[in-house]
């Protein structure tokens, strides 16, 4: 009866858990919505007087916010990719893993398995990476989120803004989120600021939209102030290929630390987020490169690139162990363990 009562309360903690964790979304949507009001209907019909600025204003208004709204939908809702089943242990050595009561003997098991995969980055101690809780071999730049309670293939951090955790499935949506949200407000500020003059100035008689041009410049300002300054962070990250956690944690691979290590130029950095096809960096389409579980090395040549050299020892071995899934069950909260 007792364990009947504690079940149920850690089922409606984690319930409230999921609710909240949706509130600063909904603020989010609700900003812009009143945004939209204000700007549509507020600004641009009833205080714009010339028809023709009007037409513009309201033309290219709508154009950033469509991309402004699909983008950040896309960063919402992209769930993040999680490592193939290759990575996970298999039934077998699962059992090999927990029975084991010597340290040494558990290393050397992870060490084996390692081998077969594309795996080159290590703890600070130099032991394999492996995640306790989705009993898997981390690949490389993947990270044992707390919140999303699930292993994250290339994850950056974990966003309260999005309610997700922005990795290697959404990242290029979320960067793409921050640049339109930018674009959103500087466009609104600009559009804006002469008629709050005129409002200031008492040139123009309607109070009630007084009010909500005054206040949409202010909070156009704030975010952007804001905005700029993530973006432009984030902009330098996509420069050195890093991710936030690398940034503040340098990777350690076999041959030892490295902080530059994913870092293969100005160009390539840009197009291992976006792709090869410029035609698609600005719209919310998946065209980042690869699978997001191994990525090309600056150290590495192309004989021994883990893309290239381990191609067909990773096929060769694609059905070697039965599934065996670990559970499935913020800017930036960076978790893993």
């Amino acid at each position: 009866m007792q364990r009947g009562w504690k079940m149920a309360l850690s089922g409606g903690l984690w319930c409230c858990r999921r609710v909240l964790s949706w509130v600063p979304v909904l603020v989010i949507v609700l900003v812009v919505l009143w945004s939209y009001y204000a700007y549509v209907f507020e600004l641009c019909l009833v205080t714009v007087l010339s028809p023709v600025e009007k037409v513009i204003y309201l033309l290219l208004y709508h154009a950033i916010f469509v991309f402004f709204a699909w983008t950040y939908w896309k960063s919402i809702f992209t769930l993040p990719q999680q490592p193939n089943q290759k990575f996970h242990l298999s039934y077998t050595d699962k059992e090999r893993y927990e029975n084991e009561e010597r340290p040494e003997v558990q290393k050397q098991i992870l060490v084996d398995m390692a081998k077969k995969l594309p795996v080159y980055t290590r703890t600070g101690s130099g032991a394999v990476r492996f995640c306790d809780r989705c009993h898997l071999i981390k690949p490389d730049r993947c990270h044992h989120c707390s919140v999303c309670a699930i292993c994250v293939l290339k994850m950056d951090h974990h966003c309260p803004w999005v309610n997700n955790c922005i990795g290697f499935s959404n990242y290029k949506f979320f960067l793409q989120f921050l640049a339109y949200s930018v674009l959103y407000c500087l466009y609104i500020v600009t559009t804006v600021f002469s008629y709050f003059i005129k409002y200031w100035r008492g040139e123009l008689p309607s109070a009630h939209s007084r009010f909500h041009v005054l206040f949409l410049l202010f909070v156009a300002c704030m975010f952007f102030v804001n905005l700029v300054i993530l973006f432009g962070y984030h902009c330098w990250l996509v420069s050195r290929n890093k991710t936030t956690l690398e940034a503040f944690f340098t990777p350690v691979f076999t041959s030892g630390p490295e902080k530059n290590g994913f870092n293969l130029g100005f160009i390539k950095n840009i197009q291992q987020v976006f792709g090869d096809n410029k035609k698609f960096w600005l719209i919310p389409v998946g065209s980042s490169p690869g699978d997001g579980h191994s990525f090309p090395l600056r150290s590495i040549n192309e004989s021994q690139n883990p893309l290239l050299a381990n191609e067909e020892h990773w096929e060769d071995n694609e059905d070697d162990s039965p599934d065996y899934s670990g559970d499935s069950s913020s800017l930036a909260m960076e978790t893993e363990t």
